[in-house]
């Protein structure tokens, strides 16, 4: 289920960020998209994964 969350929003993010962050270091760009990423994933994808999950096993479940 994180990597559900995880690679989507890496992606979508290293695509959108691509230009700004082109010159910077790599450390840097994993820093800001790290950054980025985590509260997204969290708080804005996790919940409703969750939610999908115990939908699915309690459909599963009768």
């Amino acid at each position: 289920m994180i990597w559900v969350a995880v690679f989507p929003t890496l992606t979508v993010l290293n695509l959108l960020l691509r230009g700004l962050l082109d010159e910077t270091p790599i450390i840097v760009r994993t820093f800001v998209l790290a950054s980025v990423a985590v509260p997204i994933v969290i708080y804005g994808l996790m919940p409703p994964l969750q939610r999908l999950r115990g939908y699915v096993l309690d459909r599963a479940r009768t």
